[in-house]
């Protein structure tokens, strides 16, 4: 298979605004997340985050990303482990919880050890317990790149998604054909 050679060129400055930039992203509508880890006191930490999805089938990867100017970067840049929680539409307080400084995050939230010990919430949609594989500093983010140890779902819940800037649910359309459900060979 014939690879393409990286880019060389230098990009054009950009001709818009910061938040003309987060304007347009925010028309991507996507899953919500609370990414989990314990620290190396083995206290939990988890924080909200949009920034998931899958890399590959074989071996089972999935990436997210942090913000350089998180407090929580050097906890998650030196765990061996993370649980990746995907959000129901009940749990909608959970993410505006986990995305809110200066409180206790964890206070009457109910949740379990998962397979090395990173925090899994109960009811979540979907939960993957991963590996810390790989960390690619790229711009004002690190990119996580987690190898899928454990994965679990509860088939037939509504998924919690954000667009725009506010939070959404899930209206389903009906069923896709085959070659429709897997546009990318996935």
């Amino acid at each position: 298979m014939t690879r393409p050679l990286p880019c060389t060129a230098t990009a054009q400055p950009p001709h818009f605004s910061p938040r003309e930039f987060r304007d347009a992203l925010g028309m991507f509508a996507t899953g919500v997340t609370i990414v989990t880890a314990c620290d190396a006191d083995g206290a939990p930490i988890g924080m909200t985050a949009n920034s998931f999805n899958s890399v590959s089938l074989a071996p089972p990867l999935v990436l997210w990303s942090l913000a350089h100017k998180a407090s929580s970067l050097p906890v998650f840049s030196r765990v061996r482990h993370y649980a990746i929680n995907v959000l129901t539409v009940e749990q909608r307080a959970l993410a505006e919880r986990f995305a809110t400084r200066g409180i206790d995050r964890w206070a009457g939230v109910a949740h379990h050890p998962g397979l090395h010990g990173a925090p899994v919430l109960d009811g979540a949609a979907a939960v993957f317990e991963c590996c810390n594989r790989s960390q690619y500093v790229e711009g004002d983010h690190t990119i996580f790149v987690g190898e899928v140890e454990r994965c679990s779902h509860q088939a037939g819940s509504s998924p919690l998604l954000y667009h725009g800037g506010m939070f959404f649910t899930e209206h389903a359309l009906g069923r896709l054909s085959a070659a429709a459900a897997n546009p990318m060979g996935k």
